[in-house]
């Protein structure tokens, strides 16, 4: 069972939020009081204490401990490519799916590197979803069942969980569920994605808009079903069944905090445990954690997806905790304290 096995309307989904499980104030307390005794100055860690107390506040105690991590990537194919959006063709996700399955991909390497374990689930990628600038992406039964599928791939023994996503042409999704959310123009939301030129982007940017127009009434999770894919839902799903699950989750750059975006719109709470793990080079990830009001781990000038980023971060989340645990305090090291 998942938290989403008896939800039956995408209003539903949105009704969860007050029923989900928050951080633990006193272990983040108790996580911030062991920072302040340790063999340092307090505070010159960094967001490497910050890190910690996060995961103390959602782990339920003050030693927090990453006994096991997954990565999941999602992939879907989307109908918006009708509209010329990508260099690419949309065999790409299928073979990509391929190379991730056979351990070429970047993403792979990253897992294989900081101790993820990493699973791809490919979505009806022989089934893309409708053209977003002429009606919705999916139906409400379409959306459930990919937020269905996300919450299922959720291993819950890990302690923290790593998201990503491939299909071609969902830079331009990720670009018109933003706008749907926030508003402002559509150049300020549309990048290169996959590489696309000077007229491939000024294409991008008339699509999102003539999408945004038709879907100028989606709000919350609507937003989801009228403007997204089948991977942004099952990211959502995955996003809820860690919450549900009290496990915190690192996202990867720009498509898959979108993908997230409808949580937020349907209320803030949904992303309370939710990190990012680096801001990516497509110009709008910056302003949208912006509007998230969520600071990014990493920035390293990435724009690859697949969860690239969110696996290198979760290095940086190792290191924190092991500083957390690992140091002396004072009184052990038998250092003179402040």
């Amino acid at each position: 069972m998942t938290i989403l096995s008896d939800v039956l309307s995408l209003d539903q989904v949105a009704c969860l939020a007050g029923s989900l499980p928050m951080a633990d104030v006193k272990s983040a307390e108790a996580a911030l009081a062991r920072q302040n005794s340790l063999t340092k100055p307090p505070g010159a860690l960094g967001r490497l204490e910050e890190l910690a107390i996060f995961m103390a506040g959602w782990q339920g105690t003050d030693r927090p401990a990453i006994a096991g991590s997954q990565a999941l990537v999602f992939a879907g194919n989307h109908g918006v490519c009708a509209q010329g959006v990508n260099p690419f063709p949309q065999d790409v996700t299928a073979q990509m799916v391929a190379n991730f399955e056979h351990g070429g991909a970047a993403i792979n390497q990253l897992c294989r590197a900081n101790g993820a374990e990493l699973s791809v689930i490919a979505l009806e990628l022989d089934r893309q979803t409708a053209d977003i600038t002429a009606g919705p992406a999916m139906s409400e039964a379409e959306t459930l069942d990919a937020l269905r599928c996300g919450a299922a791939a959720v291993d819950p023994r890990v302690s923290v969980l790593i998201l990503g996503e491939m299909g071609i042409g969902n830079s331009t999704i990720a670009a018109a569920m933003a706008k749907g959310a926030f508003g402002g123009d559509a150049a300020l939301w549309v990048g290169k994605g996959t590489g696309s030129d000077d007229e491939g982007i000024t294409r991008k940017i008339d699509v999102v808009t003539r999408a945004c127009a038709c879907h100028s009434d989606a709000g919350g999770l609507d937003i989801l079903a009228r403007l997204g894919g089948r991977e942004q839902a099952a990211i959502c799903g995955a996003v809820l069944e860690a919450r549900a699950r009290g496990i915190p989750v690192i996202l990867d750059g720009f498509i898959c905090t979108a993908a997230t975006v409808p949580l937020f719109a349907a209320d803030r709470r949904f992303l309370d445990h939710c990190l990012v793990g680096h801001v990516s080079r497509e110009p709008g990830h910056a302003r949208l954690l912006a509007e998230l009001g969520i600071r990014p781990i990493l920035s390293l000038d990435m724009a690859l997806g697949e969860g690239s980023g969110a696996a290198i971060a979760l290095s940086v989340l190792r290191a924190a905790l092991a500083c957390h645990n690992g140091m002396a305090t004072f009184a052990e090291a038998g250092v003179s304290g402040p």
